[in-house]
């Protein structure tokens, strides 16, 4: 497959950072906003990038995108996500935190908290609190996804079903316009059910670039989280189902 120099450049920097925006690629490759569009709607119909409100995310397709460049999609955005839901859980707290990279983010955020309980079926939330003498964690046993350092599977969801805590910080890989939550593999998912069954305050971190993803596999729906937090959220539907529901919803880039 052919690739002009620009739309090759445009693929690379989208591997290396997970998303390109228009306006940056106008900036750097020095032309209108309007040529970026026409590029990232080339790319997109040859489905090497998946298109997003203003701009265009790697790889496309259902599968789940690699650790590191899901780390990298709107990192900023997910370190005040992480800050607004540590605001949340007070000291001597006990809760889980699920797979993901806006969870991680949290977890980064509680670092400073005291006499927290923490709960995980990721590996890499437990390694970094583990060296906080303040801070007790638990991690649940089950089988471990090479990929990104994740406890799944029966064994986990038994674990997880052991325990009723104060807060379960959770998050998904695509949040549809109707509400469902949802993600890629099965087994994490029954984890995440659990986890939403066994918590007191249910607390949903997910940046926006969710509502532009898909994903097969039904977690539970948005009416079932307590408090809803997210950079931004422009969708109508969703707006109208936090209301509805009295999830309280909190857009970071509004405070």
């Amino acid at each position: 497959m052919y690739l002009s120099p620009r739309h090759a450049e445009i693929i690379q920097m989208a591997k290396d950072h997970g998303r390109v925006l228009v306006d940056d690629l106008a900036t750097q490759f020095n032309v209108t906003p309007q040529t970026i569009r026409k590029d990232l709607n080339d790319l997109c119909d040859q489905r090497l990038l998946t298109r997003i409100h203003g701009g265009a995310l790697f790889p496309s397709g259902i599968e789940n995108m690699e650790y590191e460049a899901r780390r990298k999609i709107a990192a900023d955005e997910k370190e005040a996500i992480g800050r607004a839901a540590a605001r949340l859980i007070p000291d001597n707290a006990s809760l889980f935190i699920n797979i993901g990279t806006t969870t991680e983010s949290v977890s980064k955020a509680l670092l400073d908290h005291t006499g927290l309980m923490v709960i995980t079926n990721n590996i890499n939330v437990a390694n970094r609190m583990r060296i906080y003498p303040s801070i007790e964690v638990v991690i649940a046993g089950g089988v471990v996804r090479g990929s990104d350092g994740g406890v799944v599977g029966e064994a986990a969801v038994d674990f997880i079903r052991q325990f009723k805590v104060d807060y379960a910080v959770i998050g998904a890989s695509a949040i549809d316009h109707d509400g469902a939550l949802l993600d890629f593999d099965f087994r994490e998912v029954k984890v995440a059910q659990a986890i939403i069954a066994n918590a007191r305050h249910v607390i949903l971190v997910s940046d926006q670039t969710k509502f532009e993803r898909t994903a097969p596999v039904r977690i539970g729906h948005l009416s079932q989280v307590n408090t809803f937090i997210t950079d931004r959220c422009d969708i109508p539907s969703v707006r109208r189902i936090c209301e509805e529901a009295e999830v309280q919803l909190i857009e970071t880039s509004l405070t």
